[in-house]
């Protein structure tokens, strides 16, 4: 793909030597990962490659057994997963607590209302309200649930349920987002839709993601990180990475993804 304008000189995130044991088993093994400011950056791998277990590492679900994460350049290692979400680390799809029986705006708001440091008499504010119902239907329009703002959640079909959980996601104003297998369980259509939304919110954010579908990976990333059994074995542009043998003898098991234009 077609390198976008957008300066990315610095990494945003960074891991030396991130390791992850659970009973003898290394799920993650000396992992150096470099994540660019404003990229978007995919990690693939077979199955047990060790891509979860990075992401609950990294999104403070799991502690590491070895090494460090840094965040903007602060040590983040090991810190509980609601101070990593402050510092600006969103897992999207981790936010499985939608309000059913509230209508969509109303899930977005109350993400919007947890990161205002504001006292009791805020709420009593029509300003204050204002503005952040304003914000709710801008987000509601990022996403493509406009439309459906006044209806309740629970009325939503699975995929645009998936498109709510990212807008929770916006509400928290996030510097960086991590998608887990975004589409997984979507038709071709619905996956679509995601990817256009991803696409969407790195024009703003830095965004790390494990994907299953490689044509959509390699279409819209500006980098990519290979794993095999916890360790990373290649890292390069989608090109090298889709021409790489290593990569399709442990990953694509020989195939070669045809990616237009």
């Amino acid at each position: 793909m077609t390198e976008n304008t957008k300066a990315r000189n610095s990494f945003i995130l960074r891991t030396e030597g991130l390791t992850k044991d659970f009973e003898g088993l290394r799920a993650v093994d000396g992992v150096d990962l470099r994540v660019v400011e404003g990229a978007i950056h995919s990690v693939i791998g077979p199955n047990g490659a060790g891509k979860t277990t990075l992401f609950n590492c990294l999104t403070g679900f799991e502690k590491p057994t070895e090494g460090k994460i840094f965040f903007t350049d602060k040590d983040i290692t090991g810190l509980p997963g609601y101070r990593i979400s402050h510092l600006g680390i969103t897992r999207s799809f981790q936010i499985t607590s939608l309000f059913p029986d509230l209508t969509v705006l109303e899930n977005v708001r109350i993400a919007l209302q947890s990161r205002e440091n504001v006292n009791m008499n805020f709420f009593s504010s029509l300003k204050g309200l204002k503005r952040i119902e304003k914000r709710a239907w801008e987000i509601l329009e990022v996403i493509g649930l406009a439309d459906f703002g006044e209806e309740k959640a629970a009325a939503l079909d699975y995929g645009a349920k998936r498109c709510l959980e990212i807008g929770i996601a916006l509400g928290t104003d996030p510097k960086m987002f991590l998608f887990d297998e975004p589409t997984s369980g979507m038709d071709f259509e619905e996956s679509a839709r995601i990817i256009r939304l991803i696409q969407d919110i790195a024009i703003h954010k830095t965004v790390l993601l494990v994907e299953h579908n490689i044509e959509a990976v390699l279409q819209i990333s500006h980098a990519i990180t290979v794993l095999q059994q916890g360790r990373i074995i290649a890292h390069g542009t989608p090109a090298e990475i889709q021409n790489s043998e290593t990569v399709q003898e442990a990953y694509l098991g020989g195939y070669k993804p045809h990616v237009a234009g």
